[in-house]
Formats: C-alpha cells, sequence, structure tokens
C-alpha cells in the first residue's frame, strides 16, 4: 500500500475520508488492509476497488447451513452464491488471498435469535463462536459498478457520494425450511435513453445479480417511499431518469430475521466484503451479434413500466407482424400501421394478472344472430393462452348476446380450445361510475379487477356516438357502450388496453382515426374515436388474436422475459412449455371452433355467408394457411396441423 496516496487529514481512528481516487484504484488486498487497521470503519464500498466484485456476507451457525445453501439456490437473483466456507474457516480460498472475514468488512451487523443486537467494527471477539459457524460469500451489484461506468452508464449514488439506496418489496421469495422473506432491492436511477445498456452489460453478470427484476415504477412492488430507503441513503434522480431495481444481497439479512437462528452475523449495508476476483468488462457493443442480448421497452406511462425481452424474441415479433399485416381485401390497412404494437400488447399482457376481452361485431344487422365470424375465434386464442399462463381471463360482452357467448363458451371447453370455462358477463351504462364500479372493487381506482382490457374486432364508436359498420349503417342499437370501460380505463393508473382491428371501426382504434379518415373507405365517417395503448392492425382480426398468443408463448419462452416475470426468484418455468404449446392455435382446432360458429349461425363478416369462411376469405387455405405459418415463426418448426 502506497502511504503516499492517503488523504493526509486521515486521523489514526480512521474517522476522516480517504482519498476517493485512491479508493477507486486500491487494489483489494490494500482496501482489505486498510478496513482490518480500521481506516475505513463504517465507510460504504461503493466505488471502491472498481472492476473487482463485492460480496455480501451471511455467517451463520453450521446446523442451518444446507437450508441456508438450498435458499440461495432458489433464490439465486437476490442471493448469488460465490463460496460457502467451511465452518470456522475465516479465508475464502476461491475468492481472495489473505484476507479474513473476522476484520475484512468495515462494518458488520450481529443477531440474536433474528433480532439485531447492534453493529460491530470487528468479529475477532466472536472467535470461538465462529468455530461452528459458517460464511456464506453471495455477489454484490457493487461489482457491476466498474461495467456500468466503462459504457458510458452514469451511477448516481457514486456521483454523490452516497450509500446505494435499497429496499423492501411485496416480492416473496422461495421458501426453504425457516429462511421465509420478501425479496430487497437495490435502486440506481438510470436515463431513460440509457435502460437497453444498464440491461445488457448487467445480463450476463449472474455473480452480481444479472439485470434488473423490475424497471419503473417503485409501487408495483410495494416500494411506497423513494426518498426514505429502508437501506443505504437516498440518491437523487436527474431529469429523465428512470428507477431501476436489482436484486439484493440484504434479501439474506431478511431471511437470518426470520429463521431466528440463534447466534448470526451479516456485513452492514453497503459495508462489503472486496474479493481478488475481477468484474466481467463487458458492454453492450460486445454482445450485438448475441440473439440473447436484451432489450428494454416501455409498456405503460400511468404508472411508468417497463419490460424485457431478448434479441431473438423481438425478431420473431418483426415476422409476425409482417405475416399478419398482409392485406387480402386491399382495405389499405399498411396506411395505419404503428412499429412495435404487437410486441409492446404481448409484453403489457404477459406482465399482467387479470385480463377482460371484448368482441363482437353485429354487422349483418338484418339476420340473427347478427355477428360476423371475425373476432370471437381470435378472442378465444387469447383466452387459451392467458388460461396456460395462469391468469384470471373474463369476457364482457353484449346482453343481447350473453347466452349465445355462453354456450360457444362452453362448447368450446368441450372441444378442449379452453381449459376451462371463461366467465361471460355483460356490461350497462347506468350512471357516471358505472364504468368505474366494473373496473374496480368497490369503485376505488386503486383496486383494479383487472390490468388490462383486449378488444378485438369489437365494434367501435364513432366521432358522433355512433357504431358504423364498413358500409356506413349505423348499428348502434346493438352494441352495448362498452367504449366507456376503455375510456374509463385511461384515467385508472394500472390499466392497459389493446384494440385489435382490421378496418379502423373498431374499438381500440382511436390511435389511427386520422389515417383511417384519410386512406380507408368511409373512413370519415365509420372511425373509431376511441383509442387503445396498443393498435394491433392485422388483414383479418383473427389473425391479430393468433399473433398474440404466439407472442405470449414465445415471451414465456424467451430466458431473458421469464427471468423478469419472476423476478430473477425460484426456477425456470420449463414445466409449462408443455400447457403453453397445447393452448396454442392450430389448424385443426380453430376448423372446429369456426364449425361451432357456425352452427351458431354466425356469418362472415364481408358476404354474409353462413359457412366455412372468415370476412370472406374461405378456412382452407387462406386462413388455416395463416395459422400454419404463424405456428412456424413461434415454434421454428414447419407445421402440417
Amino acid at each position: 500500500m502506497d502511504s503516499e496516496n492517503l488523504d493526509p487529514s486521515m486521523s489514526n481512528e480512521g474517522s476522516t475520508m480517504l482519498n476517493a481516487g485512491f479508493l477507486k484504484s486500491v487494489l483489494p488486498a490494500s482496501a482489505r488492509e486498510l478496513i482490518r487497521n480500521g481506516l475505513l470503519r463504517g465507510s460504504a464500498t461503493s466505488g471502491m476497488s472498481q472492476g473487482f466484485k463485492q460480496a455480501n456476507i451471511v455467517i451463520l451457525d453450521k446446523k442451518f447451513a444446507d437450508d441456508f445453501e438450498q435458499f440461495c439456490l432458489a433464490n439465486s437473483g437476490p442471493l448469488p452464491l460465490l463460496y460457502r466456507s467451511k465452518p470456522g474457516e475465516w479465508s475464502s480460498p476461491p475468492l481472495s488471498t489473505s484476507s479474513d472475514i473476522r476484520t475484512d468488512c468495515p462494518q458488520y451487523i450481529k443477531y440474536e435469535r433474528g433480532n439485531i443486537a447492534g453493529n460491530l467494527s470487528s468479529l475477532v471477539e466472536y472467535t470461538e463462536q465462529l468455530k461452528d459457524m459458517v460464511t456464506f460469500y453471495l455477489g454484490c451489484s457493487f461489482s457491476f459498478e466498474s461495467a456500468l461506468l466503462e459504457a458510458d452508464i452514469p451511477v448516481r449514488n457514486i456521483e454523490q457520494g452516497r450509500n446505494i439506496s435499497a429496499f423492501k418489496t411485496s416480492i416473496p421469495c422461495v421458501s426453504v425450511g425457516g429462511f421465509q422473506c420478501n425479496m430487497v432491492v437495490t435502486m440506481r436511477p438510470i436515463p431513460v435513453e440509457k435502460l437497453d445498456a444498464v440491461v445488457q452489460v448487467t445480463h450476463h453478470m449472474k455473480d452480481a445479480h444479472g439485470a434488473p427484476v423490475h424497471i419503473g415504477h417503485p409501487g408495483l412492488i410495494g416500494i411506497e417511499d423513494m426518498l426514505n430507503p429502508d437501506f443505504g441513503d437516498a440518491v437523487e434522480a436527474h431529469r429523465g431518469d428512470v428507477p431501476v431495481f436489482w436484486p439484493c444481497g440484504i434479501t439474506a439479512s431478511e431471511a437470518i430475521r426470520s429463521c431466528k437462528s440463534g447466534l448470526a452475523f451479516t456485513h452492514a449495508p453497503g459495508c462489503m466484503f472486496i474479493t481478488d476476483l475481477q468484474s466481467e468488462q463487458e458492454v453492450a457493443s460486445d454482445f450485438a451479434a448475441d440473439a440473447e442480448i436484451p432489450h428494454v421497452f416501455c409498456i405503460s406511462q400511468n404508472p411508468v413500466h417497463y419490460s424485457v425481452a431478448s434479441a431473438a424474441a423481438v425478431e420473431k415479433f418483426k415476422a409476425l407482424d409482417s405475416l399478419i399485416q398482409q392485406d387480402p381485401g386491399n382495405r389499405g390497412i399498411k396506411h395505419l400501421l404503428i412499429e412495435k404494437q404487437l410486441l409492446k400488447a404481448c409484453l403489457s399482457l404477459s406482465n399482467a394478472k387479470s385480463v377482460l376481452i371484448t368482441t363482437g361485431f353485429p354487422t349483418h344487422f338484418n339476420n340473427q344472430p347478427p355477428e360476423e365470424t371475425d373476432g370471437p375465434p381470435g378472442a378465444i386464442a387469447i383466452a387459451a393462452m392467458l388460461q396456460a399462463q395462469k391468469k384470471n381471463v373474463v369476457i364482457v360482452t353484449d346482453q343481447r348476446a350473453l347466452e349465445m357467448n355462453k354456450k360457444i363458451i362452453e362448447e368450446a371447453v368441450e372441444q378442449g380450445r379452453l381449459k376451462t370455462p371463461v366467465p361471460i358477463v355483460s356490461f350497462q351504462d347506468n350512471g357516471k361510475d358505472s364504468a368505474l364500479m366494473f373496473l374496480c372493487h368497490d369503485g376505488d381506482p386503486q383496486f383494479p379487477r383487472f390490468d388490462h382490457l383486449i378488444a378485438i374486432e369489437r365494434a367501435g364508436m364513432a366521432a358522433d356516438g355512433n357504431y358504423y359498420n364498413a358500409r356506413k349503417v349505423n348499428i348502434k342499437h346493438l352494441v352495448d357502450p362498452i367504449d366507456k370501460l376503455f375510456l374509463k380505463a385511461q384515467d385508472i393508473p394500472g390499466i392497459s388496453t389493446t384494440g385489435i382491428g382490421d378496418g379502423g371501426n373498431e374499438l381500440g382504434m382511436g390511435k389511427v382515426k386520422e389515417a383511417v379518415k384519410k386512406y380507408i373507405n368511409n373512413g370519415d365517417l365509420i372511425a373509431c374515436d376511441v383509442e387503445a395503448d396498443f393498435t394491433v392492425i392485422a388483414g383479418v382480426s383473427n389473425w391479430g388474436g393468433y399473433a398474440v398468443a404466439c407472442g405470449l408463448y414465445i415471451l414465456n419462452s424467451c430466458a431473458i422475459h421469464e427471468r423478469y416475470l419472476r423476478k430473477a426468484l425460484g426456477f425456470p418455468m420449463t414445466s409449462e412449455m408443455v400447457g403453453y404449446i397445447l393452448a396454442l392455435p392450430t389448424v385443426q382446432k380453430e376448423e372446429k371452433l369456426l364449425e361451432l360458429l357456425v352452427k351458431h349461425g354466425i356469418r362472415s363478416g364481408k358476404t354474409g355467408n353462413l359457412g366455412m369462411e372468415v370476412d370472406g376469405l374461405p378456412f382452407h387455405d387462406t386462413h388455416s394457411s395463416m395459422i400454419r405459418q404463424l405456428l412456424e415463426i413461434t415454434l421454428g418448426q414447419a407445421q402440417s396441423t
């Protein structure tokens, strides 16, 4: 250690600050020596020995060690296990030379039967007890800070000379034995234009908690006050910053408290053990050709929420879009297209827990029933995949069509198209709070029943308050005001909406209404005025529904997205994939379902034919070919049925 690099004002008690530049570049062995000699007592190690890994520390009785190791393996996001010592082993041979865990953290916390019993600067006085205790070294996010700086990503807590902010969340860890707690996370404010880069840099650094597990509003993971962290210091965000959350090793402290494991020790928050292992220095450009490189997408502005998907998954969505955006009716839908709407809608749905679906376009006003065959198959395809992914699904429809739709759903279950019946409900506008009462428990916008609404081939309200089919016929007398649910959802935080259509007069197409008026036949009158957050345009609306089902499969088979969904807790849900595959649309399933609709008197939209066609296009070979091609993109292999 070069004493000339020390701050000359440093006192013998180590209570004064060392030169920040020195601490940044000091080698780990020297840093540990400074700590051992009391010169950095109580100091946060963020920014020290940049380029080297740091570790969280847990020390507990050997009789709890096996359970705690399993707890770490089951919750590898917050607790990436670097090394488990032998009982009474002070050193950590794989991680460092000349180290002593009794003295080499700036500060420790002592626990007695799960209760905090004080802070300690050294554990030497507990040497006898430590002979029967095991030390766990767990990865730390401080390890990737130098990689962030290398990639020109600001680390605000280092800029501000503060400890990292850490928060308790509402996210439960996987319990093992007596170890059960919610996850703790660290938060770093990241400029919005750097979100892709920060996820790409940390994605590969599994020993340092890996990629973030939440990006966006803290309330979505149970954090109420960002200015009062549970651990560490409050860190100020700059304009344009987004809160980004990583799993945190302080989770281990919460686990120790829950287990009440007699005598135990951990490092104090921010006061890590500095190892001799170099951090991975990969930056985003190093992975440009990696199919598993993550990308970040905004899926909600109220509250702000982002999700992630791999480059390979994004490419599949591009292929799905290109396929379903064919325009067999020559309606001019190319003018309505908005980039990445299918991807963002599916990302939002994948993060949702409860989804409301609506469909039904009574274009054949002189027939009974007046519905068309475009819409219900796509709605059922989405519902089937949402069911497979264990989400709550409800369908809302017109009161006059309620019983018919209930029968269709019952028969779809008998066919095996749906796993279980989907509840069918109606909505009536009985006053100014009707939509709010329908969407939220007790009409309280803080407790919505649904977090996503989907309209697929649903008649949409035009600017004059009427509902028109493509031939300019007003069908308002056949349509219940389900649009009002979508309008009210715009005011309720946490509810996102998707509209799927093929002509611009469907519910949710308000986002493209100016293009509908300009390019779609009769668009100046029929254009839907009600917009959705995501507008999925397809040559036939059913194709959009099939693509959503396929997209949900793609995302949940994407390791990057799947980890983000489960917050890096537990294990990959590979056992669920068979159920997801079985929920996908196939030619055989969709043919049987179309036969079912025809049996109920539902006609093709464009021609009014009561037969095996949708929008005037025959099921064989137009729609059957579309389904095969969608499955080929989704599963990566040719489909025969």
